[in-house]
């Protein structure tokens, strides 16, 4: 009797929709075959290249004529790589997003699993005191801080492994310094997973939990455990979020469970990991971009063991795979850096929540400044909906006050009442921020004489001056170049700038004050691993300063001597033509005012404004964040905007903008076509927000539909039409579900 014919269907890592059918490997059994399970990666050629796929099943048929299937080359896994509600995840995804199964699953995976290094057990390297460093003195290295702490730790303690060396700030060439002296050695071992259900809270805690207050424990009592349930945490600034989300991840570990959080910034990894390691006496992984490609795989396999007990990361550690997950917590839940904006689109909290649904457990969402779509889940009663409307402590909400800018003489965009405002709090000792979300120095360089500017020959933008070094960058193609300093058109030296950077504002409140620290934080200066560390590590030594910074250090942040905040051009969230500007304004402006007044000092708030009247922004600052947005909210329903409706945009972009338009014009076609045209309302195409960015100009179609259901299909005809279609193959697209921007 002939054995029967089993198919390996196979997601594959291109930009194709389909699943691959694949023979098995040659010298595969009936019997090896049989017990293999979804999430185990194979190799087999693709074309002319060698890929690494994921398998999704095993079949008895194919609907492909068997004698044109290749044999598959390798199966590289014995047991899954991907649990199969993460697999289920990621085909949800797929489909909701209408990307590709086989770039989903690849997301999920670190970069070396992706290029089919073999996945082994976790060793981890740990370091003991020799014989020569036992017999040394408890104070024997204080010359060296670093190797001391080591020491002194070792002698406590019969080994440090990589964490706890790491929560120690023992760098690799201090830990290389000791060993070259003969003081300690190094071992691998097999960590292993802790803590075991029922661990009493002292062997998962270093320190004591703080006492919660009223309104704190009555969140806390309010999640549940070991069930599905949505809950957003709407909690002013300082309100001690953080204290409530720690206490229900040691609850969660007492049951045997692990924990995933969620974190909008990269520069917010270190402080979370900082305050996580000092609470917890379990293995913490960190996942982010910012980690590198060998330890963000030793984390992702510590995660898919079990031996990491918490997981803390960025969007992308919304796939990191768990063996026994039992909550997931996304901080700053409103945050749109949680929504990836190019390759596969996904939103980390959306995606979060169906996982949570999946592993039948709780999500928590938690900001002072929620989306308006999770607050009117919450509203309608499908989140549960908690607030902590006082901060912890004796800490107050800062003050808020609007500066009118009309007929003000500016130096360097602050106004001579900011200007008070910050040499009164820097002698008082404290520490004042001025938050100017724009890097650079100057916006636009242009010529007094005949009024040419630097414009980027690639995009429809203007270049952004830069003064350290002197040149010229266009934040959006990357190009830069050399700043001239005689016109380009008349030859004439009378070039000037317009508008303000975080540049110069850093270089004029030095000349201001030069007897105070100015720091400035962008990305411009945080370009280093370790630079956002220092710069905060200098702002938490309390000292009077002056900080400049951008978004990134709107939020999260817990800077205690921090006085006074000063929002320096207010003004442009209620200019832009995207419907969403005032939302992320007033998130911006309540996000930003938050880092004030935590200590015993109360804060203030200076918005500086051409439009200090607008009823939005006197709404946001008399009466809060609360009823800014059910205000927003009252107005998005009558105008059946999200998320009220449901919505995607169509972007194209083409060097011949008539083929982005063409490409677009057809899936409008197809949206105002018999089977949708009483369902779907589009907009455009239109030029996008900026239209010519690399050389290539870019146009936009919205469609907008009442039922969830009824979009995704019109989409999918959509799709179907371009697959047909040789333009859709000379045009660069994409789609966009649920866009965080328009």
């Amino acid at each position: 009797m002939s054995q029967k014919q089993l198919y390996l269907s196979l997601a594959m890592p291109v930009p194709l929709p389909q699943l691959f059918d694949y023979l098995p490997p040659q010298d595969s059994s009936t019997d090896d075959l049989e017990k293999l399970c979804a999430g185990i990666r194979v190799k087999a050629s693709f074309g002319n290249r060698a890929l690494i796929g994921v398998l999704i099943a095993v079949k008895t048929h194919t609907d492909t004529d068997p004698d044109k299937l290749k044999h598959a080359d390798e199966i590289l896994d014995s047991s899954p790589c991907l649990p199969e509600t993460l697999i289920n995840t990621c085909r949800w995804a797929s489909s909701y997003y209408h990307h590709p199964l086989g770039e989903v699953i690849s997301a999920a995976l670190p970069k070396r699993y992706r290029d089919g290094e073999p996945i082994e057990k976790t060793v981890e390297p740990v370091w003991t005191l020799t014989t020569d460093g036992k017999g040394l003195p408890f104070d024997a290295l204080k010359r060296s801080k670093k190797q001391q702490a080591l020491l002194q730790y070792l002698l406590k303690n019969n080994a440090a492994s990589q964490a706890q060396c790491k929560t120690l700030e023992v760098s690799s060439a201090t830990l290389k310094t000791m060993k070259d002296k003969g003081l300690i050695t190094q071992h691998y071992i097999q960590p292993q997973p802790q803590p075991q259900p029922g661990s009493a809270p002292e062997t998962i805690l270093k320190e004591t939990p703080k006492t919660l207050n009223d309104q704190q424990q009555l969140v806390f009592e309010n999640i549940r455990h070991h069930q599905f349930q949505c809950s957003l945490i709407e909690g002013v600034t300082g309100s001690g979020k953080t204290e409530v989300y720690m206490q229900v991840i040691a609850r969660t570990l007492q049951t045997g469970k692990q924990a995933l959080v969620l974190i909008p910034e990269i520069g917010l990894t270190p402080q979370t990991l900082r305050r996580f390691h000092q609470r917890f006496n379990v293995e913490i992984a960190e996942l982010h971009s910012r980690v590198s490609e060998v330890e963000r795989a030793r984390n992702w396999q510590k995660a898919r063991e079990g031996i990491a007990r918490i997981i803390i990361g960025t969007r992308l550690a919304a796939l990191a795979p768990s063996s026994e997950l039992g909550i997931i917590i996304i901080d700053e839940e409103h945050d749109t850096s949680y929504k990836q904006q190019d390759g596969f689109r996904y939103s980390a909290r959306d995606l979060s929540i169906y996982r949570a649904s999946q592993e039948k457990i709780p999500v928590i969402l938690g900001s002072a400044t929620p989306s308006l779509e999770s607050l009117q889940n919450a509203l309608c009663g499908r989140y549960q909906h908690l607030k902590l409307s006082q901060r912890a402590g004796q800490a107050s909400m800062p003050a808020m006050q609007t500066l009118d800018m009309r007929n003000q003489t500016l130096q360097s965009g602050l106004t001579t009442d900011a200007l008070t405002s910050i040499k009164q709090t820097i002698d008082s000792g404290l520490q004042a921020l001025v938050f100017l979300n724009r890097r650079g120095y100057a916006p636009l360089l242009y010529c007094h004489v005949c009024g040419w500017n630097a414009r980027c020959p690639s995009c429809d933008l203007n270049y952004t001056l830069h003064h350290n070094p002197r040149h010229l960058h266009c934040h959006h193609c990357d190009q830069q170049r050399a700043a001239p300093n005689h016109c380009p058109a008349c030859q004439h030296t009378q070039l000037a700038y317009s508008g303000t950077g975080t540049e110069q504002t850093w270089e004029a409140l030095q000349k201001l004050f030069p007897d105070v620290p100015v720091i400035r934080i962008d990305r411009d200066t945080t370009r280093g691993k370790h630079d956002m560390d220092k710069a905060l590590e200098e702002i938490n030594k309390g000292q009077a300063c002056i900080l400049v910074g951008t978004q990134m250090l709107a939020k999260g942040h817990h800077l205690k001597a921090l006085n006074l905040v000063v929002i320096s051009n207010t003004d442009q969230g209620l200019m832009s033509p995207d419907f969403k500007s005032i939302e992320k304004m007033g998130q911006l402006i309540i996000q930003v005012a938050g880092r004030a007044g935590r200590g015993e000092q109360p804060g203030r708030v200076l918005l500086q404004s051409y439009q200090p009247e607008h009823p939005h922004l006197q709404l946001l600052i008399n009466y809060g964040y609360h009823a800014f947005a059910l205000e927003l909210l009252s107005m998005r329903k009558q105008a059946a905007l999200p998320p009220f409706a449901h919505s995607a945009l169509l972007r194209a972009e083409s060097k011949r903008e008539e083929n982005a338009i063409e490409l677009l014009q057809l899936a409008k076609k197809v949206a105002r076509g018999p089977n949708h045209r009483q369902n779907i309302t589009t907009i455009g195409p239109l030029p996008g927000f900026i239209e010519k960015v690399n050389h290539r100009y870019r146009f936009q179609l919205q469609l907008t539909c009442a039922n969830r259901g009824n979009l995704h299909q019109c989409i999918d005809d959509i799709l179907t039409v371009f697959s047909r279609n040789a333009l859709s193959k000379r045009t660069r697209w994409s789609l966009d579900v649920d866009p965080a921007e328009y």
